[in-house]
């Protein structure tokens, strides 16, 4: 159970995500969760600098979706202005948001790689179905809502155990 908390790929932010890297491996979707991974949980819209980052995502030929779980206006507000697919209230780590959105790229797990903040929602609903996961660290913490503070430590409480069997190894930060 908690091999499948393990992220493919651990990253700072989204911007440490090697793209071309990920294309010349044959994936082609992105789906990206939003709150603490694209902006902060209360960041009504994108930055500048993601912005760029969407550029640069599509300019490689990758298709992308936001899934969230998050509620019909939050991500409509953030997703319709650029352009983006979504599904809200998603319900990760559910099977069902995931394939809802490679139907909807039209891609098969092993072209989709899945971004997100949260170990037991976004990298465990991936690895699952066999999508890349990447795991970025939280922009906005103070931010959370109750349901992900909860998340935040059964994932402290799965990271000791991951420790322990070996399977989970601090990077060197030098």
């Amino acid at each position: 159970m908690f091999e499948r908390l393990v992220p493919k790929l651990r990253v700072n932010t989204v911007f440490d995500i090697d793209l071309e890297e990920l294309y010349r491996q044959g994936y082609r979707g992105i789906i990206t969760d939003l709150d603490n991974t694209l902006v902060g949980a209360k960041a009504p819209l994108a930055t500048p600098e993601l912005l760029l980052w969407f550029t640069k995502v599509k300019e490689l030929g990758f298709k992308l979706i936001i899934v969230s779980n998050n509620n019909m206006d939050r991500v409509s507000r953030f997703a319709t202005p650029l352009n983006i697919e979504f599904v809200h209230q998603a319900r990760k780590p559910s099977n069902a948001p995931f394939l809802k959105a490679m139907k909807l790229m039209d891609l098969k797990p092993e072209q989709t790689v899945v971004v997100g903040d949260q170990m037991l929602t976004d990298v465990y609903g991936g690895n699952r179905l066999g999508l890349y996961t990447v795991l970025v660290l939280p922009i906005s913490v103070k931010d959370e809502g109750v349901g992900t503070r909860i998340n935040r430590r059964v994932e402290q409480i799965a990271l000791t155990r991951l420790r322990k069997q070996g399977l989970w190894q601090e990077e060197d930060k030098s």
